[in-house]
């Protein structure tokens, strides 16, 4: 749990747990950028819990540059995400998990570096810029993302996974 966990929109109630997030999609020289860790067997997208009283851009915009150390654009939602998923390890075990995620497509800043030096759980954070035609040999949540990057898009998307 980061500095702000207490205030996220977000709950654990017997064995359900519930978060409110927004997340990243950045996109630079046809790679996407995903976080991971030592704890993780897989990567992440970047984001983060939404605060109470937070919108869910200032969310993004916040999360993006505590991970990443780049203060970078929204260029649009792009995806609202309902995502139901258990986890068999880390603090989520044994919990039944929902989460309703808006993604951003940020604006590309036409380079890959980044000043990072973001923690999880006291775990230091990895940036990782995977190839959009490589993402399917990753173990990369959320799994959605190859299949939606390979198409263009104009509104907002919902997807439930």
């Amino acid at each position: 749990m980061g500095v702000g966990a207490m205030h996220d929109c977000g709950f654990t109630k017997e064995k359900n747990w519930f978060r409110y997030r927004a997340a990243a999609i950045i996109i630079e020289n046809d790679c996407v950028l995903f976080a991971g860790n030592s704890t993780a067997d897989y990567f992440y997208s970047i984001g983060g819990g939404v605060f109470m009283g937070e919108t869910a851009e200032e969310a993004v915009k916040r999360e993006v540059y505590e991970e990443t150390g780049v203060n970078y654009e929204v260029e649009r939602l792009a995806v609202i995400h309902e995502n139901f998923f258990n986890d068999d390890s880390g603090i989520l075990k044994g919990l039944d998990c929902h989460e309703v995620c808006f993604y951003f497509l940020m604006k590309p800043r036409g380079t890959q570096e980044l000043y990072s030096d973001s923690y999880t759980c006291g775990v230091k954070e990895e940036m990782h810029w995977i190839p959009i035609s490589d993402l399917d040999k990753h173990k990369a949540f959320p799994s959605f993302l190859k299949e939606y990057l390979s198409k263009k898009h104009s509104g907002i998307e919902h997807i439930i996974t």
